[in-house]
């Protein structure tokens, strides 16, 4: 970025509001925790905070202004402020703006499941291509949209921006404020179905991310059963283009052949009749495919799909979602895979499945720690019963469950391979801790809600050498 991100004028323009000085600011932040210094700090009004109670907090901690809609109470008249209406409005007029006066080329990732990886993967491949704007974390909705738009220069070459929803009706807004030349959907899951008739209503509301384009690429999984749906769907949209990812013979960047090991992947994809080996920087298949979508959209926005193919051996998965830690006991190591961000059906499926590829070492086993999969509504029982069978298919020897969907689960388990179970979280880190032991692998995951982290805090606290992350 040569120049300011916004300046006291530009910022006047696009809300309409009334600045009290003149200000210049190089960035955007919500959160008076996270503000850096010269930001511009937008006081929301959310449903259980008021920014405007940590305006002054904000500009302690060296925000250059201020956008609010009252003067918060201590804060002098000379502040440098931007007076609007409402702050939630003008921090998506600023998105507006922001989207309006940049000649970069635009993708917008959303799917049930793999969303995140993908983003950040497209991310550090045009980071080295271009300047780059990325969604952080997983800054998806109504507030996260918004505020990674206004956040992006206008002199920038890429953006990427993830989308997420839980009901019908989200996506379509954040489209039509994003206007993306390439919207990639992973894969259409049953996630959210508490929320959904079908599975087919989740890819209607997945297919909203077509509505804010102008012709453009639609990179869609071929492999999924919904493939024709969201494909009708985006030439409905009038979308130019439609690229198709998989395994299927018709897909048209195709995975050839897949080769998984413990520090990464072997990859050998047909990239529109282009032939390409690549690493990945983590095992597992799903990861794999994701890394097709990705070299999909790079071809999509004409960008060197060959350096962004390089790019992915150094892409890691962050933490709890599928960071791999080798926790140092006295007697050797274990091996924790970190899925405890979040789940539904389709993402237990795959981690089970990297888990049942994993080789434990010297009297080791291979050990799921599970926690329910929540907002699966009147199906929730069949999905979780589903996981056991899951569970005795990838040969896992020893599994660990809370909740009450993972109740259900385990009555369907042989004794054998039923570790323990526990009504929440704390009480099951405490039992898996004595039972763990070097040359175990680990997988822990489970929704957010049901707080998996505190199994993964418990084992990384078995440590007596080093704990390292490694992807």
């Amino acid at each position: 970025m040569t120049g300011p991100l916004w300046t006291s004028a530009s910022a006047t323009t696009a809300t309409g509001g009334q600045a009290t000085v003149a200000w210049v600011a190089h960035g955007v932040s919500i959160d008076s925790r996270a503000v850096e210094k010269d930001d511009l700090f937008v006081a929301i009004d959310g449903p259980n905070f008021d920014g405007h109670d940590f305006v002054s907090a904000a500009m302690e901690d060296g925000a250059a202004a201020a956008i609010i809609s009252r003067h918060p109470e201590g804060l002098p008249k000379t502040a440098p402020l931007l007076v609007v209406a409402n702050t939630m409005d003008a921090l998506r007029a600023l998105a507006v703006t922001a989207r309006t006066r940049t000649t970069a080329r635009i993708i917008a990732v959303t799917g049930s499941v793999g969303k995140t990886g993908t983003k950040d993967a497209l991310h550090t491949a045009l980071a080295q291509q271009g300047a780059t704007s990325a969604s952080v974390k997983s800054f998806n909705n109504h507030w996260g949209v918004p505020l990674s738009l206004a956040r992006m220069p206008a002199d920038g070459d890429f953006g990427i921006f993830e989308v997420g929803m839980n009901h019908a009706g989200e996506i379509a807004p954040l489209s039509r404020m994003i206007r993306p030349h390439v919207a990639v959907i992973t894969t259409v899951e049953a996630a959210h179905i508490e929320f959904f008739d079908s599975i087919e209503a989740i890819a209607d509301a997945k297919a909203e991310i077509f509505l804010g384009m102008e012709g453009g690429t639609a990179v869609l999984n071929r492999d999924n059963p919904l493939y024709d749906r969201l494909a009708a769907a985006a030439r409905a949209s009038g979308i130019d283009q439609i690229l198709a990812f998989g395994e299927h013979k018709e897909a048209n960047v195709r995975l050839i052949s897949y080769a998984g090991d413990a520090d990464g992947a072997s990859v050998k994809a047909d990239i529109l009749g282009r032939s390409i080996e690549y690493r990945t920087g983590a095992p597992g298949k799903h990861l794999a495919m994701n890394s097709l979508a990705m070299l999909a959209a790079i071809s999509a926005i004409d960008a060197d799909v060959a350096a962004a193919a390089r790019s992915l051996r150094a892409m890691t998965p962050g933490a709890g979602r599928g960071q791999r830690h080798s926790i140092g006991l006295a007697d050797g190591t274990l091996t924790l895979i970190d899925e405890s961000y979040n789940a539904n059906p389709a993402s237990m499926k795959a981690a089970i499945e990297t888990l049942g590829a994993a080789a434990p070492g010297p009297g080791g086993r291979r050990i799921a720690i599970l926690g329910d999969m929540r907002e699966l509504g009147q199906r929730s029982a069949d999905f979780h019963r589903a996981v056991a069978e899951q569970l005795l298919s990838n040969n896992i020897d020893l599994t660990f469950a809370c909740g009450p969907g993972m109740a259900t689960m385990v009555e369907d388990l042989p004794t054998k391979n039923l570790g323990a179970y526990a009504a929440e979280s704390g009480s099951l880190a405490r039992q898996v801790e004595k039972i763990v032991r070097a040359g175990d692998v680990v997988v822990v995951k489970g929704s957010l809600a049901t707080n998996m982290k505190t199994v993964v805090e418990a084992l990384l606290g078995l440590a007596t050498t080093s704990a390292t992350a490694r992807g």
